[in-house]
């Protein structure tokens, strides 16, 4: 990381850069071998009191004093990928919502408070994409309030590594006692390499509902009910894969795949363990990537939680790269 300007360390950051991406290096300390100094690269969400917030794409929210700091700069914002789909985080955020519609919804200025019973925090949360259209410590209350009357706790879905806006707000939630609760991956790749996998000898169904054998796959439905299937089966259009299972019983495979445009969105792709490293995954997720071209898409996306090591080896294989991350702020 570089600081230097003309052979010195500079700091050149003002309270007028809030918003934008930046780097500093702060001294933290001495050591046996002199002093220390630690790098902090993200979005400066505060600058008050002599203390600068910045939130890292990995959402957290690091505080650093004024004071200690040896140099800072604002730097570009991080380098666009080279390969597979270009998007902006408002168009992927736009498509990521509509193919997890809720149950209820209400806007609330630019935010949509969002509400499925509990099923699922993203059907469960704010989604932000905007102002609230009142100061955001009238707005927080508004939110708890209105979760609280359908007996929900309050979550909002706070996007980072995509765009300033969202990283402020991150340190917003985190700064009034909000907590970090879950984190995942909105990864993006090419449709087409998807639809050219192997699918071996396997036999996958595609429908338009999710049936009462797709479900006794699906890992958290938990007990059937109306409102976890509107939640499936809303979106553009929706497809269900199954593989089935010995004998007629739980399906060995199952896979759901929202088509939005050019964009093909793939979730609840599970597999019963008694059939992993059979490629199974990959079959489901070929004769689905094969309908969604077939319906004109050319890119595809899918969320995947940041500790869930398989899955993301999996993507990896298959050309998906991250495009940002999302976190689920609940209120303290």
């Amino acid at each position: 990381m570089e600081f230097t300007a003309g052979g010195q360390l500079e700091v050149r950051l003002t309270p007028e850069d809030v918003g934008k991406r930046v780097s500093v290096r702060r001294l933290t300390g001495a050591s046996t071998a002199g002093e220390r100094f630690t790098d902090v690269v993200g979005v400066l969400a505060s600058w008050d009191a002599g203390v600068l917030s910045i939130t890292r794409r990995s959402g957290e929210t690091v505080r650093v004093d004024a004071s200690s700091l040896v140099a800072a700069k604002v730097v570009p914002a991080a380098p666009a990928r080279r390969r597979g789909p270009a998007a902006n985080f408002t168009e992927l955020a736009g498509v990521t919502a509509r193919a997890w519609q809720p149950v209820e919804s209400e806007p609330l200025g630019g935010w949509t408070l969002r509400a499925s019973r509990g099923f699922t925090r993203r059907a469960n949360s704010v989604l932000p994409l905007g102002d609230p259209g009142m100061p955001l410590d009238e707005a927080l209350p508004y939110v708890r309030e209105w979760y609280a009357e359908r007996g929900l706790p309050a979550y909002v879905q706070v996007g980072t590594g995509a765009e300033g806006a969202q990283e402020v707000l991150a340190a917003e939630l985190d700064s009034r006692g909000w907590v970090l609760e879950v984190s995942a991956e909105v990864r993006i790749g090419a449709l087409a390499p998807i639809g050219d996998l192997d699918t071996g000898d396997w036999q996958v169904t595609l429908g338009r509902a999710a049936d009462e054998a797709w479900m006794s796959r699906y890992q958290r439905s938990g007990e059937p009910a109306a409102h976890v299937a509107q939640v499936l089966e809303g979106g553009p259009s929706v497809w269900f894969a199954t593989v089935a299972g010995a004998e007629g019983g739980t399906p060995a495979a199952i896979g759901r795949c929202v088509v939005d445009g050019r964009w093909a969105g793939f979730a609840a792709v599970e597999v019963d363990p008694a059939y992993r490293r059979r490629g199974l995954a990959r079959a489901v997720m070929a004769v689905l990537a094969r309908r969604a071209l077939d319906e004109g898409a050319s890119a595809a996306w899918l969320q995947v939680e940041s500790d869930n090591q398989g899955a993301r080896a999996l993507y990896d294989g298959m050309g998906f790269a991250t495009h940002h991350r999302y976190h689920h702020y609940r209120s303290a």
